[in-house]
This record gives C-alpha cells, sequence and structure tokens, in this order.
C-alpha cells in the first residue's frame, strides 16, 4: 500500500496545516539556519577508496582532517562526511568497515566546533555519527526506511531527504520517467508525510532533487530548469552537482578539471532559483559565485 493511500488529501492537508515551518529555517542537531540571509556551503569530505572525483585521496585520517580544515578556510559552512561511495555501480560496504573510516573523523571535527553531516543510508552509522556530534543526516536513499526517521526523531538531527531512482550500483541502467520534475516534487511531498506521521519535526527537514543519481543528462537538466519548483512547504533545497558526469557530457569532455568551473556557474544558477545548501568539492570558488549572487539579489 503507498502511503498515499494510508490518509485521506483532507487529512494531509491539516497535517501540513498543524506543522507549517517556517520557510527557509532550517534546525540541526543544535544550530538553527536562516537561509533567506545566506546560502550554505557544505564541503565534500569522502573518506573512501573509490568515489568517483577523490576515491582513496583522503582515507587516511590526517589527510582527512587536514582537507576539512581547509575547506572551513575557505568558507564552507559544513563539512559532509561519508564513508561508503554512491558513485554509479558502487558495491555497498559493510557498517563496521563504514564506522571505522567516518566516526573517529566525525568526532574530531565536532570537537573543533565544525558543523559536520554525516552522508550514510545506514541508521546505525546516523545514530552514532549523532552521538559523536554530528549535525545532518543526509541520507540519499531519501528518509525511506522508518529507521532512519527514527534516528533524526529520537536526536533531532538536521535531515537531508535525496531522490534516487534506484540504487548507486543500478540507478544509472536505464533511468525513466513520464515526468520527472512531477515525480521528485512527489517523492518529496510522500516523504514530508512520511516524516511528520511519525513525529519529526519538518523544521529539520531538506530536500536534494538527487541530480545524477538515477537520471539522464535530459533530466538533470530538466530539474536544474525547474529547481524552483520543487520545494515543499518552504523547506531548503540542497544542491549536488559538483563535478558529476553529466557536466561533462554537456561539455563533450572527459576532463575531471573541466567539470569545476560549470559546478560555479550552476551554484550561481541555483542560489537565483531559491536553492539554500550547495554541496561542493571546490569550496572558495563557490563560496564566492553564491556570495556574488546573493549581493546582486540584494542590491
Amino acid at each position: 500500500m503507498s502511503l498515499r493511500a494510508l490518509v485521506t488529501p483532507a487529512a494531509i492537508t491539516m497535517l501540513h496545516e498543524s506543522f507549517a515551518p517556517h520557510p527557509q529555517i532550517w534546525w540541526t542537531r543544535t544550530r538553527t539556519f536562516d537561509l533567506a540571509n545566506g546560502g550554505l556551503i557544505m564541503g565534500v569530505l569522502n573518506v573512501t577508496a573509490d568515489s568517483f572525483s577523490d576515491g582513496g585521496h583522503f582515507l587516511e585520517r590526517e589527510q582527512a582532517l587536514a582537507h576539512a580544515r581547509e575547506m572551513i578556510r575557505q568558507g564552507a559552512d559544513i563539512i559532509d562526511v561519508g564513508g561508503e561511495s554512491s558513485r554509479p555501480g558502487a558495491e555497498p560496504v559493510l557498517e563496521a568497515i563504514e564506522m571505522q573510516r567516518v566516526i573517529p573523523i566525525i568526532e574530531q571535527l565536532a570537537a573543533e566546533g565544525i558543523v559536520v553531516s554525516i552522508d550514510t543510508v545506514k541508521p546505525g552509522i546516523a545514530r552514532a555519527a549523532m552521538e559523536r556530534g554530528a549535525e545532518i543526516i543526509n541520507d540519499i536513499s531519501g528518509l525511506r526506511e522508518p529507521e532512519m526517521r527514527a534516528v533524526v526523531r529520537e536526536t533531532g538531527a538536521g535531515a537531508i531527504a535525496m531522490h534516487m531512482q534506484g540504487t548507486p550500483r543500478t540507478m544509472q541502467e536505464a533511468p525513466h520517467y513520464e515526468d520527472v520534475v512531477g515525480e521528485v516534487s512527489y517523492f518529496f511531498r510522500q516523504t514530508m508525510d512520511a516524516c511528520l506521521r511519525c513525529g519529526v519535526d519538518p523544521m529539520r527537514l531538506a530536500f536534494d532533487p538527487g541530480i545524477g543519481f538515477g537520471k539522464t543528462v535530459a533530466h538533470n537538466l530538466a530539474l536544474l530548469r525547474k529547481l524552483d519548483s520543487l520545494s515543499v512547504d518552504g523547506r531548503p533545497l540542497v544542491l549536488g552537482v559538483s563535478r558529476k558526469s553529466f557536466i561533462g557530457k554537456v561539455l563533450g569532455s572527459a576532463a575531471m578539471a573541466d567539470r569545476s568551473w560549470p559546478t560555479v556557474a550552476l551554484t550561481s544558477h541555483g542560489r537565483g532559483q531559491g536553492v539554500g545548501v550547495f554541496r561542493v568539492h571546490d569550496v572558495k570558488e563557490n563560496v564566492e559565485a553564491l556570495r556574488m549572487t546573493e549581493a546582486m539579489a540584494h542590491a
């Protein structure tokens, strides 16, 4: 039975009205972000062997910590720590291995006062990260699992629910949509309903359309063109396009270096369409694009 079949449309409307969140305010475990006053840059820290862009670069703890501190120095607001690759075709990682990779890093960064997000689909990893000081759970599987929603509710974490068709191993085999913008919007609404019903405070939720996750180039471009239509009840949108392969396909280039400046352009575009959080590898350039876009909008 679908989530929609469990309640009537009138009940859903009443539920949303009862929990109407303040637009563009995002609560994490201990912090409040006002995204109307400025977007956030989330620096990517992959503590993995096989991530598509920087796999193996930061497996060693001191290398990872140094890179995180450098991203903060360059203007990152959040460090998103992940211990399992989500590139197309990636195989799952054992929970024990993922735990060993990410928890010591999270614990140290949080002790330094850095806002940390845990990029994981595993509730056990998410809970351990919150216990060690993380603020946000970034779930690429979209908070579909009741156990993950329970972790969000019980720890008070901020949470990012991302849309993905399939799994990282299968998502790019044959992605298909009748209406990609409508279907992603509907998924966000279903997720919001499920979270409200289990007691998650809507002020803690943000949504990511999952660019590149079970989508063709055309799907990605359609979503980027309509970002301003995806928000659910004023909840923040998160955009992760950094260095992704669809950029290279648009440009006709296989060089990873050629994807950096188009990412910067998409950060500016996304902010103009109301996106509040940007997940990037190249922090300084994207911070500058974000602030310039905001300066023009506020002038």
